[in-house]
């Protein structure tokens, strides 16, 4: 099994490690590489690892919607977000997007159980973001979004069935997914992400700066990322009937 993640940076991502363990754990041979890809370029490069002979990609900014415009095949997910996290590369490369899984994964492990009517507010509306949403609003949580431009927040959520985000709203949890070392001057929002009781920043390791920034605990996005992972893997070992 030949695997990588492209993205720009990519020197921090813990996917290695944890394919690794995968891939021993269930007694399979293979290999799993950092591969830096700038903007613009992810459809030939995606082009050429699949010449290469990989099989499977995960991806991460700032090559997310790009890699969905690539893709020939996109799973629900993906296209709600617009966005691709992970491809298959068979006769076809399939476009996924294991984001959403991997944050409800996250939020499930940091006591939110039950998503139903669950009020939820997300930071940001890029594709990580967008992803969160779709896989929020599928499971039935009320979703709120932030984003500094308000008028893109509204265009977000009219496309995924969300709410923009009001002063007066209260939330059992906010999922960040919001760029590392990100400066927050909102005061209301400040307040609201404050006052709810889970809050996890979709960074992990060094780039996960939230917590600090608002002077409160957060979990990062450790948690987020192993759930992800295990359900890419799981899309490459269907792809070789595993």
């Amino acid at each position: 099994m030949k695997l990588a993640v492209i993205g720009d940076p990519v020197e921090h991502s813990r996917s290695p490690e944890l394919f690794a363990k995968m891939l021993a754990a269930e007694g399979l041979t293979g290999s799993y590489g950092r591969i830096r890809v700038a903007a613009g370029m992810a459809a030939r490069a995606i082009d050429d690892l699949r010449g290469q002979g990989y099989l499977g990609l995960n991806v991460t900014t700032p090559l997310k919607e790009e890699a969905f415009a690539h893709a020939a095949w996109r799973d629900a997910t993906a296209l709600a977000s617009r966005s691709a996290n992970t491809l298959v590369l068979t006769e076809t490369i399939e476009g996924h997007n294991t984001d959403g899984i991997g944050a409800l994964g996250a939020l499930s492990e940091a006591g939110l159980t039950d998503f139903a009517g669950a009020r939820i507010l997300v930071l940001g509306a890029g594709p990580t973001a967008r992803a969160v949403i779709a896989a929020l609003s599928a499971a039935d949580a009320g979703v709120s979004i932030w984003n500094r431009t308000p008028e893109h927040a509204q265009s977000i959520a009219d496309l995924l069935d969300a709410q923009v985000f009001a002063p007066s709203d209260r939330y059992e949890a906010v999922f960040a997914a919001l760029p590392p070392a990100v400066t927050l001057d909102d005061a209301a929002l400040i307040h609201a992400v404050r006052a709810a009781p889970i809050l996890i920043d979709a960074n992990y390791g060094d780039r996960a700066t939230l917590a600090a920034e608002l002077g409160r605990p957060a979990l990062d996005g450790t948690t987020m990322l192993e759930h992800s992972a295990r359900a890419s893997f799981a899309l490459w070992r269907t792809a070789l009937g595993l």
